[in-house]
Order: structure tokens, then sequence, then C-alpha cells
């Protein structure tokens, strides 16, 4: 069977068994910081678990699109090395929520697995955990296993958590047996690391909760989540050992071969190669980008580390681009974005090739400048690490400088500092959330704001610093939740309402309103009286601000439009944040706009303003939406239902937040500033409505005093401008040669003051009218003319301290410039380095100047010359 049946064979047997087949989510987790990349099955359903999301269906089944590279599960090391690691793979899973539990689960897998694929039940092997007795009770009495082919294990196999505390349970996990000519033995026995054995399935039994106090409590509605490897079980079901000779690898990694020449087709670094540019390109496709941070850091890893192997193998000019091509044939029909969005994958990763090219020429020049200054045969630990970490620059690469100069690279220290680093991400990487610290919320709230501002409704719980409480008096704050409210939340990257609520007995503003689950939580002060539980309350959105803001958000769908007409289809909403004062909008973009196509976008946006669309909002189908044209938010998580908005034939966007009526409401638009935030993204911001006018009167303002204080009419003040500069730029100039001969005629009297101390001629003097950029210049001359000697040489500059410190070739060996001027930049409270033969250093204590000159004469007696 090919990986595309095995796929449609899994999902349609679990359709038939009343599972909703839900679409793989993208590989960046929905509203969840705790993780970096979507990396099991399980994650998109994760508050369907927690009890927080509520769908209109309790059972689901899925190939979820998953990445392990950064975090708690890094495999990005051993990929290309083994049999099964991958940074990218599909998981196949099954999962009910609330519905059936252990026995279906189990009766699911082994019928799919022995009567759908056909797999003989002498292959399989079972294990469940050691306390689990219904588990294993019903893969004896139930299914009837061969209880020779089952093991008991403990809690590092076979238990899953999802953090330290929340939802837990015990594993049954379903392992393939690829026969005894293959090294290893079954699970839990000594030879359990040979690879005979291969887990294929894992079926995870959601029943507990686990508390701070490490007890456990059964969770009212227990579950189950199961996760298959389409990787692993295409290997058996094409009788092969390893991942990498499946159909989804074999045709791509001989393509790669025949890009980069390479005729042995085992050869590690083309699994690398496959591997990368399968997570790079659908990373890509989720709107990661290259950059030095977070996820776009670990796509940077993943990418450079290809680029590497590619290197390895031959390559000389870019190449990892044209391996796209290949992999879109392979897998376009399972994902057809991988065709549509090919240009944009192939344009960021030739621009990521390009870049790395000079990465690996300035990585050359910070070694080649550490190794100047290295006084043994060992390249710290330090600098490998600095080099990898900052510079991207591999460590292979490193050693293999070193070895071509009989140096070595400090291995210990390097690994010491890689461990550390590995710590810290997966402490970012984990479930780290305390999920009994959720405050108890299982409200449900309405929103009914869209065509209204005030509403009444019963307070349905108050909390004072997470605690649920009946009252909150007079200038108490804490956190409001109803049944309903013209609330808007904060959310799609629009900012939460304000407001005021108000009862028979007190009177509270509201600061800020956010989601907690599927409950709107007022954030309030109460100004006088008190607020109670069950009370009628009147709500009152601050209608000033929300104005506001709906201007600037119905701006941001223009903008997008706009953006895409100018610049191309391949822009894509990266982020955005809109509220009263101002919208950001960030998309994806190869370089920075030019002023032109800044100024095509504005007028594009205030066309259509002009146009007075109306904007319609409509509820469909997620289908209907993609029928219609609609473009989803990056990041956003979107239920079977969405809010689809239309401004005339111009934009289409799912979007839930507050609009204006017609796009002639929004008024004036302006943009502000473009600026990139990260390689591949650009970000814009803006100003709408009253706003706007503001922002262009202060323009006009500004405009017009510069215009009067040049003497010249706003029309003409480019011009004058352009003129001025030329004038100060000659005068600059001038004073440059002005200085150069100040400092020249001052060297040629320095060269009389030198004093012999310690048998070296030694010139030490605090100069007068030069600036730092001559100091230089000036030691080089002094260095000719004296031929062997020190000079050290300071001046105060815009109030603060600069030293230079220069020693001619002979004496080097025994005086090191930079040695001299750290214990001079010490007195003037700086610091400083340099090579052996000059050396600079700046100080912010002018004052102590002439005390670092006097210093010069102990400083060069301590040195031993003879």
């Amino acid at each position: 069977m090919s990986s595309n049946e095995i796929r449609e064979a899994f999902l349609g047997y679990f359709e038939q068994h009343q599972h909703r087949r839900v679409a793989s989510a993208s590989l960046i987790p929905a509203n969840d910081p705790t993780l970096l990349f979507t990396n099991a099955g399980m994650v998109p359903f994760k508050d369907c678990f927690l009890g927080t999301d509520v769908r209109d269906y309790n059972r689901a089944t899925s190939s979820q699109r998953c990445v392990r590279a950064g975090g708690k599960h890094n495999d990005l090391d051993n990929v290309g090395y083994t049999a099964r690691h991958h940074t990218f793979f599909e998981m196949l899973g099954n999962f009910s929520f609330g519905d059936y539990f252990k026995e279906e689960a189990i009766r699911f897998a082994w019928d799919f697995l022995t009567k759908e694929l056909g797999l003989p039940a002498e292959k399989l092997w079972v294990t469940v955990y050691k306390d689990d007795q219904e588990a294993e009770d019903i893969w004896f009495n139930k299914i009837g296993i061969d209880q020779t082919r089952f093991s008991r294990l403990g809690e590092k196999d076979n238990y899953w958590s999802m953090g330290d505390t929340g939802p837990c349970g015990p594993c049954s996990e379903i392992f393939y047996d690829h026969g005894p000519e293959v090294a290893g033995g079954p699970p839990g026995s000594p030879e359990e690391d040979g690879d005979r054995y291969i887990e294929i399935w894992n079926l995870v039994f959601m029943q507990f909760n686990r508390l701070k106090d490490g007890s456990m409590e059964p969770l009212p509605t227990p579950s189950v989540d199961t996760g298959m490897g389409l990787e692993r079980i295409a290997a058996v079901m094409q009788n092969v050992h390893s991942n990498y000779e499946i159909d989804l690898f074999a045709d791509l990694i001989q393509s790669i071969a025949s890009i980069l020449n390479v005729s042995d087709i085992n050869n590690k670094s083309l699994r690398v190669i496959a591997d990368h540019i399968r997570s790079t390109a659908f990373l890509i496709i989720d709107g990661v980008v290259p950059s030095n941070e977070g996820r776009g850091y670990v796509l940077r890893r993943i990418m450079r580390r290809a680029i590497r192997h590619g290197h390895k193998l031959g390559a000389k000019e870019s190449f990892f681009y044209q391996v796209v091509a290949a992999l879109a044939a392979k897998m376009g029909d399972a994902y057809p974005e991988l065709r549509s969005k090919q240009s944009i994958i192939e344009q960021t990763i030739l621009r990521e090739e390009e870049q790395f090219a000079r990465t690996l020429d300035n990585g050359m020049k910070i070694l080649e400048n550490d190794l100047e200054q290295l006084s043994g045969k060992v390249i710290s630990g330090e600098t490998v690490f600095k080099l990898y970490d900052t510079y991207g620059f591999p460590v292979d690469l490193t050693a293999d400088i070193a070895r071509e100069r009989d140096l070595t690279i400090d291995e210990d220290g390097f690994a010491q500092l890689m461990a550390k680093q590995k710590q810290q991400s997966q402490a970012a990487g984990q479930f780290n959330k305390d999920y009994n610290d959720n405050l108890a919320v299982d409200t449900v709230t309405e929103f009914v704001g869209y065509d209204q501002t005030e509403n009444n409704a019963p307070i349905q719980s108050l909390f004072s610093s997470n605690d649920a409480v009946n009252t909150l008096a007079q200038g108490s704050e804490g956190i409001l939740i109803t049944d309903s409210t013209c609330f808007y939340a904060e959310s799609g990257g629009q900012a939460g309402d304000k407001g005021t609520v108000k009862t028979a007995n007190g009177f509270a503003e509201v600061s800020d309103t956010q989601k907690i689950n599927n409950a709107f939580a007022l954030h309030i002060k109460v100004v006088s009286g008190s607020l109670t539980v069950g009370e009628s309350a009147e709500f009152c959105v601050d209608t000033a601000k929300r104005t506001a803001t709906a201007k600037h958000h119905s701006a941001t769908h223009l903008i997008h439009a706009a953006l895409r007409e100018i610049l191309g289809e391949h822009v894509v909403q990266k982020g955005s944040m809109v509220d009263e004062h101002r919208l950001r909008f960030d998309f994806s973009h190869p370089e920075a706009m030019t002023d032109e196509q800044i100024a095509m976008v504005e007028k594009r946006v205030n066309q259509h303003i002009i146009y007075n669309h109306a904007v319609v909002a409509e509820v469909m189908s997620m289908d209907a939406a993609k029928t219609k044209g609609a473009m989803a938010l990056f990041g956003e998580k979107y239920g079977d239902e969405v809010r689809v908005l239309t401004m005339g034939d111009y934009s289409t966007e799912l979007c839930g937040g507050t609009h204006v009526t017609r796009t002639g409401d929004i008024g004036p638009f302006k943009i502000v500033q473009e600026q990139g935030i990260a390689s591949g993204v650009r970000r814009v911001e803006a100003v709408a409505g009253m706003v706007a006018v503001e922002f262009i009167q202060q323009q006009e303002k500004v405009l017009k005093r510069s215009a009067k204080l040049l003497k010249s009419e706003p029309t003409q003040l480019s011009e004058k401008v352009e003129q001025a500069l030329s004038r100060a730029k000659e005068l600059e100039k001038q004073l440059a040669t002005m200085q150069s001969k100040l400092a020249a005629n001052q060297g040629a009297e320095l060269v009389n003051e030198a004093v012999s101390i310690n048998g070296v001629a030694v010139i030490a003097k605090k100069l007068q009218g030069v600036e730092p950029k001559a100091l230089r210049d000036l030691v080089d001359q002094l260095k000719n003319k004296l031929g062997s000697g020190v000079i050290v040489l300071g001046l105060e500059f815009n109030d603060k301290a600069s030293l230079i410190v220069g020693v001619t070739s002979d004496l080097t060996q025994k005086i090191k410039a930079g040695e001299v001027i750290k214990s001079l930049a010490e007195t003037v409270g700086g610091k400083g380095g340099g090579r052996p033969d000059m050396a600079q250093a700046g100080g912010t204590n002018p004052d102590q100047l002439d005390a670092a000159i006097a210093q010069v004469r102990t400083i060069i007696e301590s040195y031993k010359l003879d």
C-alpha cells in the first residue's frame, strides 16, 4: 500500500465508525504559547480533553502534520542517522472526548491493523502500564491476544501526562516485529533497544487529573488519544525496515541525488536533506519564516543543517530551494498548498541560502579574529558555541578548520553550553502550565455586541486574585463574568472593550475584556458601592473607543487586500493589532517596500474608503467560506462555522471582530511606518479616522516650521535641505583636513617627547583638538617615525574618554597592545581590546585620562624585557 492509500484507509475506517474527519491543523499551535510546534496528533484537541472547548462531535480522526525540532521533543540531531527519526511526520489518530474508552479504543486499533491492513497477529506485540489491570484484561479476554507476546511496563514508557499537573493516564502500545534477522528484543527486555520491535501505535487513556501534591483524582469524562506515525506503518506495509525507504522518501531522495549529482543513494546527507525539506516547506506554508528567535530560529537551524549537508555533498551554489518541486510532486495531491505556495516556499529558501553563504563568510571572520588571540592549541567551547548559536556556523565546519591548522576544539566545553541551552529550550517547550490553576469558569458567554453597545444581564461570577467571591466592594479589582455581554473580548488582534458596569448597589469601570475558555472576562474596578453575584447589571461599552477601534480594524482588511494587489499574492497576514489609537499589520514580503509602493497602497485603501462599500458579515460553514475565497488569519483557531466579512468585491476575510457599517465610515487613512521585523516579514503601522487627521495636522505643523527655519516655502523645502546638507558635507571635509594637519603637527612634536622606559621608547600623551577617528592614523605615523616603541594616546571627546595603544612589530611578542589597553580602560571606567599591535578603549570618566597616561610608565616597567 502507498502512504496515501494508508492515510485514506485509516481516516475512512474511523469515519465508518462515527468519527468526524478533521483536517490537519497548523504546525503553529493556536493560542498556545507553551508549545513551539504541533508535535502530536492530540495538540489541536487539547482544549477538548481539558473540557474548555465543546464541539458538536465527541469522536474525531485526523492525519496531523507534526514537527519535532526544538523544545521537549527535539529529534533534529538524530535525523538522517537513524531509521525512524524525523523533524516532520504525519500522525494518524483517533480520539474520544468522553465517549468510548479503553475497550473500544483497543478493539478499533486491533481490528484496523489485523483486518483492514491484514497484519498477522503473530507479528504484533502489546504493552500496557504495569498497574492497568483493566487494559490487560481487555487484551487477554476481549481481544484474545497471545499472552506470550505481551509486556507490562513502568511509568517511563507507558504513562502519559500533559504536564506536571493536569490530565494524565496509562498507555497501551502496539509494536511490530520485524523478525529475528533484525537485532533486538521485545519491549521491557534487556535487548529492547534493538530495531526488531518497533512501536507503531500508542493508545493513551486519559482518566486522571494529577494535582500539585501528586495525588490523582478521576476525570469526570475519561477520554482517548491515539497516535500512529504514518511513516512507520508505511515502512511495515511496504516491507522495508527504514522510514527513508518508503515511497514518500524514495523519489524525493532520488531527486536530491540528481540535483547534487550524487551517485551513492544511501548517503546519510541525502536523508537529512529529504527530511528537512518537508519540515521547511510545511513550516513556511504555516507562516514561519527564518529568524533568530523562537520558531523562526528553529526553522533556520533546520534549513542551515540541510544546506550544510548539501555542501558536504559538493554543492557550490544554492540547491535546497530546487528540492521543493520534487516535494510538491510527491505530496501535492494530499497537500495542495505545496503547489499553490511553491513559489513563496522557493523564494524563502533561496533567500536563506544566499544569506547563509554570507553568514559563512562572517563566521570565518569571527573565527579568524578569535584564532589571532589564541595562545594554545584548543579553540574554546565558548568560541565554538558562539559561532554555532549566534552566527549559525556549523560545529563540524569549525572542527574541520581547526584540523587544517593543527588545532582542536573544546568539545566538552561546547557540549556543556549546548546542554544548558537544551535545558532552557525544554523548559520553554513543555506544557508548563498548571491546568489546575485555571479560573473555575464553565460559563459560555454569548456575545451580543455586534449590533449594540449596551445590554442587561445578571452577574454570573466574580473573581478576586483567581478566587471566586460573592461580592466585590468599593476599591476592589477583579474579574466579572456573565452569560451575555456587549463587550468584545480581545482576539484576532483586536483589543478588548472598555466601559462601565452599573447595578442597583454599585458602579464599576471596565479596563479590559479577555477570554477565559468560552467566557468573556471583564476586568473591573469597583468605583462605588459593591457588585454581587446574581445581581442584574447594566453593561455599557465605551463607544468612542469601540468606534475608533472598528475604523482601524476595518482598515486592516483593506490594507491586506491592497498589499496583495500591489505587491503580489505571496503576501500573507502574519499578525495584527488594532485599538483606538492605531493599527499594526504584519505580512510576508521578502524586501522593504519602496516609497512608491507605500504611496500606492495608501492611495488604494483611501479609494476603497471613498467607494463606501457596504461591510457585510455572514455566518457560514468553513467549506462555504473557502469556496467564497475568504482568507483566514495566521495563528487563529476556527470552528466548523465561521463569520465571513466582505467589503464590496475587494476584501473577503474570516473575522469575528467589530467593524464599521460602510468603508466610508473609516475616514482618512494614513500609513505612518513600514519596517522589517524578521527575515521575510514586514510591518506596516497606520492610523485612520480622527487619529489620521491629527497625525496629518502634526506632520503639516512640522513641515511648515522646518520651512520657516530654512526661509523656504513648504514646496521648496526638499531643495533647501539638499543645499544645506551639501554645505554641511563640504564643511565636514574642511574640518577633517584641518584636524589631519593638526594631528600631523602634534605627531611631529610627540616624536621629540618620546622617553625611554625599561629600554623601550615610549610616547604617552593626552591630546587636544583631535577626534577619536584620527587617532589610529596618528599612531601609525608615530610607529613609522619611532621605528621601535610603544605609543599611548588619549583624548576627551563628547564627555567621554578615548584611548589607543600602538606597539611596533618588533615588540609585540613581549608587549601586547591589548594587555596594556585593558589596564588603562579600567582607569577611565571602560573596556577595551584589539590586536597585539593596536588596541583601543573608551570610558565614561574622561577626568581620569591624566591618571591613565601616568599609569603607562608603571605598566611598561612591569614587563621583563631582557
